[in-house]
């Protein structure tokens, strides 16, 4: 059978030694990630008993997305990505060590654990532009799918793994040592990334300024790019408070502890790495616009259904189909707007794809914490759903873009 026709989810790793590299130790790292993910929601609930503050935290490590992700596709598209990669990683290291140093000698409060989400998601802003455009690079336009597809998989291996062996080190070594092993994580992936070899390709070096103007002109004028944008912009804004307040949802209404937190996180994963190896299997066969309209409904009726449950098996079976309605549908969108994008505007159009999906988490960490506050935690979470379950159908009947029709 050939590489083309495979439904091996695998085969974009036969053909390309640098993704090989950078998925190997991608994945390695993301676990530490989702470990310190896990052990900051924790921890913020657990210093301010309060579910706003643990949207506010949440927030803190978006909302310089918001923000600089711009700045940060001009840097992919005037520097060599892999080296901007690189960089961004060794300083995330810091971060983790720094976070890791202040919880174990019992320094950590609130303020300083929104400064360290800030940090890390000042980071973030630079590091996830070139990254998302590096795929292209490593493996080519014709295996993108393949690649974006795989790169979630493990991303989402790793959101399975990672809250299960936080749920673990909480209860046995203490929280503080979610963020040193972190830490320690970020090694495996500066180490592959220093082993990849690419090609020295031309970078754009006209004025940042213009750079911008022009990524903006084609987003604005590219129908297909800017109603896939505003999806984006909704399903972020509105969707974020299924995990921002599932620590909350998992103690206060369900009755859980730190460890059935992690499961119920584990479920997202479980779900979202099946979505992401579907989709990686299928390759070209995929109906991009099909499994978008499909996603785009099943998404939210699912996260509704989510916030009424209150029982840990049903709510935890209801995660399994939001992780993968979530994981397929950013996916496809994600490769949707790399394909159609020109070789020398790809970092900022990604920059501002990064900007929208998750530079507008904050806004949405923030409006769910605070309907939390006052009207209960499956109210944020059901309420918000809702109102994405009404856009969805309206902009598919408005936007033939999105069904794939002319």
């Amino acid at each position: 059978m050939s590489v083309r026709t495979s439904l091996n989810p695998f085969r974009v790793l036969s053909h390309s030694p640098n993704f090989r590299l950078f998925f190997a130790g991608q994945t390695t790292s993301l676990i530490g990630t989702w470990m310190q993910q896990v052990a900051q929601g924790w921890l913020a609930l657990q210093l301010s008993n309060d579910a706003f503050i643990v949207g506010v935290v949440a927030a803190a490590g978006t909302l310089p997305i918001l923000i600089l992700s711009l700045p940060g596709g001009v840097v992919a598209d005037r520097y060599r990505r892999l080296k901007v990669v690189t960089i961004a990683q060794a300083f995330l290291l810091v971060e983790a060590t720094l976070l890791w140093w202040f919880t174990y000698a019992g320094r950590l409060s609130i303020g300083w654990l929104i400064a360290f989400a800030l940090l890390g998601g000042i980071i973030s802003a630079f590091e996830i532009p070139a990254r998302q455009s590096l795929f292209i690079e490593m493996v080519g336009k014709e295996h993108v799918m393949d690649a974006v597809a795989l790169n979630s998989s493990g991303f989402n291996f790793a959101r399975i793994i990672g809250p299960s062996l936080a749920a673990i080190v909480i209860a046995r070594l203490g929280i503080a040592w979610c963020f040193g092993i972190n830490a320690l994580s970020y090694l495996a992936v500066l180490i592959s990334l220093a082993l990849i070899r690419l090609p020295h390709l031309p970078v754009a070096a006209a004025d940042p300024i213009h750079l911008l103007n022009e990524a903006f002109t084609y987003v604005r004028t590219h129908r297909m790019t800017a109603v896939l944008m505003q999806v984006v912009a909704v399903y972020s804004l509105l969707s974020i408070p299924v995990l921002t307040l599932l620590p909350v949802l998992a103690r206060d209404v369900l009755g859980l502890g730190a460890g059935g937190y992690g499961v119920l996180m584990t479920c997202v994963g479980v779900g979202a790495m099946f979505g992401a190896l579907s989709i990686a299997a299928a390759g070209p066969r995929l109906k991009r616009h099909r499994a978008l309209v499909v996603t785009s409904l099943a998404f939210p009726v699912l996260v509704v259904l989510a916030a009424l449950s209150r029982s840990e098996l049903m709510t935890g079976a209801l995660l399994l189909g939001v992780g993968a309605c979530m994981v397929v549908n950013s996916a496809v969108i994600n490769v949707m707007l790399q394909s159609a994008s020109p070789d020398h505007l790809r970092g900022r159009v990604i920059s501002i794809y990064v900007a929208v999906y998750i530079g507008t988490n904050p806004i949405g960490s923030f409006a769910g914490g605070w309907i939390a506050r006052y009207w209960g935690t499956p109210m944020a979470i059901g309420g918000m759903a809702a109102i994405m379950g009404i856009y969805a159908v309206w902009a598919i009947r408005h936007y033939p873009e999105i069904r794939g029709a002319t």
